[in-house]
């Protein structure tokens, strides 16, 4: 059970309250709320959430430091070519505040400029770019349903009397969802659970609409639609609180990072969709050993012979399949200019 203050000051507990208190609202609009609330959502508050330290929810491949974008960086002159690359824009999109990949880079940068898109700001990009992002699309809100008497249910959140947060079941399925319904499969095993980010591919859709050339370089985690369907009984949403992972959703809304796998398929047939080229999905692992070669034998000649090297240990940390290096894959393809 999750009480909420009924109380007139503006927080986010007032706005789920106001939101919930008459009618149940999907998981989609409680985690959209929960995460992007003006002032009070968890990406809008002014506090620093990525990193090790123990007060940080969690931490990323690129919070690890130089390591990653000196990988990047040198991958990326390598899908798009040494020349090509210095005439266009680097673009690091949904970057956390006060971070930057570029600014890490020990040397100057090969690109001919760079900037910074934040999490939640508008995305307008044209002419020749390297479009990075790490952990974009899985920030954003996502739908829950459930197979439940023979047809999918998608699940929401209601408020109690006592100003408690409980789970329900839709009466309907919301506009977004039954737009895509034909999608689902039509019989699953009972109390199957599915995670739908269709948010994340609106995103990837309004990226792709512009009009732009270059690179396209997302990482993030994601399974197939078939291993979502399969796989992941339980669906695979989750959330973050000073590095526990739970699958409390409804507890402390604004105060955890919420989220849930990709599903990769569908934003690969966008790239296809838009005839982009070279296409590939590759874990992370692959993605650096293949595509940064240089850059990661560099760091490991670097490296104290015998002694412990923090450089060798973060590359160690990126590509090892026991910790970043299959839990996270990269999407790349080259789009060229028509």
């Amino acid at each position: 059970m999750h009480p909420l203050r009924m109380n007139t000051e503006k927080n986010i507990q007032s706005i789920l309250f106001e939101k919930a208190r008459n009618e149940p609202i999907s998981f989609r609009d409680f985690i959209e709320i929960a995460l992007y609330a003006d002032d009070f959502g968890y990406y809008r508050r002014q506090e620093s959430r990525v990193g090790r330290s123990p007060d940080r929810d969690f931490y990323t491949a690129e919070s690890l430091g130089r390591v990653f974008s000196e990988l990047i960086v040198d991958a990326s002159k390598k899908l798009l070519g040494t020349e090509r690359a210095s005439h266009s824009r680097f673009i690091e999109i949904a970057a956390e505040p006060g971070r930057s990949l570029i600014d890490r880079l020990a040397s100057p940068s090969p690109f001919q400029s760079s900037e910074v898109i934040r999490l939640g700001d508008r995305i307008e990009v044209t002419g020749s770019v390297v479009l990075f992002a790490n952990e974009w699309l899985d920030a954003r809100p996502f739908h829950r349903l459930r197979f439940e008497n023979g047809r999918w249910r998608e699940r929401g959140v209601y408020l109690s009397d006592p100003g408690i947060l409980k789970e329900t079941l839709l009466e309907t399925l919301t506009p977004p969802v039954a737009a895509q319904v034909d999608r689902l499969p039509a019989n699953a095993p009972e109390g199957y659970e599915l995670d739908w980010p269709l948010e994340a591919e609106e995103c990837l859709s309004q990226l792709l609409s512009q009009d732009w050339n270059g690179l396209l370089l997302l990482f993030d985690y994601g399974k197939s639609w078939k291993a979502l369907l399969e796989d992941c009984p339980a669906g695979t949403a989750r959330c973050y609180q000073h590095h526990v992972q739970s699958n409390n959703l409804l507890e402390s809304p604004g105060k955890k990072d919420i989220t849930c796998d990709l599903c990769w398929d569908p934003l690969v047939d966008q790239l296809k969709a838009i005839g982009c080229v070279h296409i590939n999905l590759e874990s992370q692992e692959s993605f650096f050993v293949r595509r940064a070669a240089n850059a990661a034998q560099k760091i490991v000649q670097k490296a104290t012979t015998g002694g412990f090297n923090t450089d060798r240990q973060t590359l160690m940390e990126l590509i090892h399949p026991a910790h970043m290096g299959q839990r996270f894959q990269a999407l790349w393809a080259i789009r060229e200019e028509e």
